[in-house]
């Protein structure tokens, strides 16, 4: 089953608000799906091509979704969002030249859009044109000089110069406007790594540590200091969880490699240098496990070693002598003085060679940056791309966020609903088991039971298929038998169906036609109330969000009526609150999913940011700090943050 029979009675602007709704909601390989309906129906409209690259970039789909770009801007040149999709797609693909000439065409439409702005400093610093990115900061700090983001973004590209002075002022700028964030104090602690400046560098990253930051390359960093300073156990301490945070990151490996190398923990040396050699097979690596094989007497393990630098790095004479030690070792009297031999004939030419010879800088790794992928730190933005942003370019929507969004990270967790798929984490301790739904799963056998979660996974084309599958049988029966007494459960069930594929319209009219035909449970009031919200959500209309409040409210209310044990009927209805600012009934309701649940993290998370709100803040501590144990993590930052 495709989805062009299911959709085959929508039109086009439906599929297309169902299939941004998608895209709103991360489910890009559904949100195509649609997408390919309205092109399928009218290949002439730009907008559905537009909305496909979006999605397809996200996906990381760059040669594709350049394609859908050029298609939308040869059906509509003058779409901003195509420009700057095409722009930061080529960026990605290091054509930086076109790219420039593609974010300047969306600068063209948009001149004050600060995301189309930072993605062009961006590109113009991979092309080494540090004026011309000095130049978009510039301007984006002429109109708003209290941008953290703004000073870190200068402080870069004056770091890229080479510029230590202008770095270190720019990265305490971006801290005097924000010095809550991590990003500053490790920035310009890395700056003062780079200048010897050990003890400012130490205080600057443990501060970034301190706020909670989680770049493996702070805790390299500052272990590096220690371990220049002898404290080897402070250094220790570092790597580990450098480690922890960057199982990926060879230089965690190779520094902790070398502490251990230097204590003599010759064994854990090895492994750490072979998993470095893994993950990036450098020849310090190399070079230093043959050091270590030395020590422990695994010959050919160092002899290996050794080869493995001299077929990389030919001139590299201690390597020779070092083969030709553990060859000695073995008795391997000719293969030793071979080794001898030839390292005997490259220092005898040496001025011959001399600018060939090959050095391995063999110290520990300090983390320059973040790692290649985060140097496009401005993810990209399929709202920008849209065109969906104030003159500022700053995302103009009022619900996304709930109460807290001066900064974007400061945020209510999302409200609860009713799926079948839920993204597994194993730190929270809220219960999602309640015997209404579980009686819902027994009397209705699926493929999957339902779930009660705030975490929906995105669906592949495999469950997308399945769904439509489920539409499109409920709808023959619901079709052929109009008085059948499971009418009502049918119209449910589609329900469930229609909102698994993002298509909240249908789905609330299902509820609707559930609950004129008799429909028993709670469930479906409580599933069109998250329905709603998520609807109103995506359409950003503010002329139906008091009628739609209200409803929503309405249904809610009924829920803990009828089952004032359904905690999370409180808790989404304590996050409506929070969006009509009324942050003491939200505290109320919060408290009563508390005490239906004391193990409810995301209430205690909730709570505690309403609480700091209203200035409540040793309140609002204690809340997110319930919130941490309970598996929250974010939280603890929080708590720094707000101190």
């Amino acid at each position: 089953m495709c989805a062009v029979s299911a959709l085959a009675q929508l039109n086009t602007d439906r599929i297309t608000s169902i299939g941004r709704s998608a895209l709103y909601f991360d489910d890009y390989v559904l949100s195509i799906q649609y997408f390919n309906q309205v092109i399928k129906i009218k290949p002439y409209l730009s907008e559905p091509y537009l909305l496909r690259a979006i999605a397809k970039t996200q996906l990381g789909d760059y040669r594709s979704a350049e394609m859908d770009c050029d298609k939308a801007i040869e059906l509509n040149p003058f779409t901003p969002g195509a420009y700057y999709t095409r722009g930061y797609i080529r960026g990605r693909l290091e054509r930086y030249k076109e790219a420039e000439k593609d974010i300047t065409q969306a600068l063209e439409f948009s001149p004050e859009n600060k995301t189309y702005t930072l993605i062009r400093a961006d590109i113009r610093i991979a092309l080494k044109d540090y004026d011309g990115a000095l130049d978009d900061i510039s301007q984006m700090l002429k109109r708003d000089s209290h941008d953290a983001r703004l000073h870190l973004e200068q402080g870069r590209i004056f770091w890229e110069q080479n510029d230590t002075a202008k770095a270190v002022q720019a990265f305490g700028n971006a801290i005097d406007e924000d010095p809550h964030n991590a990003m500053g104090w490790s920035a310009r602690g890395m700056v003062y790594a780079h200048a010897n400046e050990t003890e400012l560098a130490i205080n600057d990253l443990s501060k970034a540590i301190e706020l909670g930051s989680k770049w493996p390359g702070d805790y390299i960093n500052r272990g590096l200091l220690h371990y220049k300073n002898h404290n080897y156990r402070g250094a220790l301490a570092d790597y580990d969880k450098a480690v922890e945070y960057g199982q990926d990151n060879y230089a965690c490996y190779y520094n902790r490699g070398l502490l251990r190398h230097e204590v003599g923990d010759y064994n854990r040396a090895v492994e750490d240098y072979t998993k470095s050699i893994a993950l990036h097979p450098t020849p310090e690596a190399y070079y230093q496990r043959g050091m270590v094989n030395l020590q422990l007497r695994q010959w050919e393990d160092a002899r290996a070693d050794f080869d493995t630098i001299i077929a990389g790095h030919p001139y590299f004479v201690p390597a020779y002598y070092l083969a030709a030690q553990a060859c000695e070792k073995t008795g391997l009297k000719t293969q030793s003085r071979a080794y001898q031999k030839k390292a005997y004939e490259i220092e005898k030419n040496e001025n011959n060679i001399r600018r060939e010879q090959s050095q391995l800088q063999t110290d520990a790794k300090i983390a320059e940056a973040q790692d290649d992928d985060k140097d496009w730190r401005k993810e990209f933005s399929s709202q920008a791309a849209e065109n969906l942003t104030d003159e500022n370019g700053k995302h103009d929507n009022s619900l996304r966020g709930s109460v807290q969004n001066r900064r974007a990270s400061v945020v209510n967790q999302p409200m609860f609903t009713i799926s079948y798929y839920k993204k597994p984490d194993n730190l929270r301790r809220t219960s999602t088991y309640h015997p209404a739904l579980e009686q819902y799963n027994r009397s209705h056998a699926h493929n999957s039971a339902l779930k009660i979660t705030c975490e929906e996974m995105p669906l592949n084309a495999e469950m997308i298929s399945l769904h439509f599958g489920r539409i499109e049988a409920l709808t023959r029966d619901i079709n052929n038998k109009p008085n059948d007494p499971s009418l009502a459960e049918w119209h449910f069930e589609r329900a469930i169906e229609f909102a698994t594929v993002q298509d909240y319209s249908s789905a609330i009219e299902d509820v609707n036609n559930a609950v004129a035909a008799g429909v028993k449970s709670f469930l479906p009031y409580f599933c069109r109330a998250v329905w709603r919200y998520r609807r109103l959500e995506v359409e950003r209309d503010a002329n139906t969000f008091r009628l739609e409040y209200e409803l929503i409210m309405r249904d809610l209310d009924y829920v803990i009526r009828i089952c004032p044990d359904f905690s999370f009927a409180y808790y989404n209805k304590a996050n409506m609150l929070c969006l009509q600012k009324d942050y003491e009934a939200a505290i109320r309701c919060y408290n009563e999913a508390i005490a239906i649940d004391n193990e409810m993290a995301e209430a205690y998370f909730n709570r505690g940011l309403t609480e700091i709100f209203i200035q409540k803040n040793k309140d609002g501590a204690a809340s997110l700090s319930r919130a941490g144990e309970l598996g929250i993590y974010q939280a603890y930052n929080l708590i720094s943050r707000f101190k």
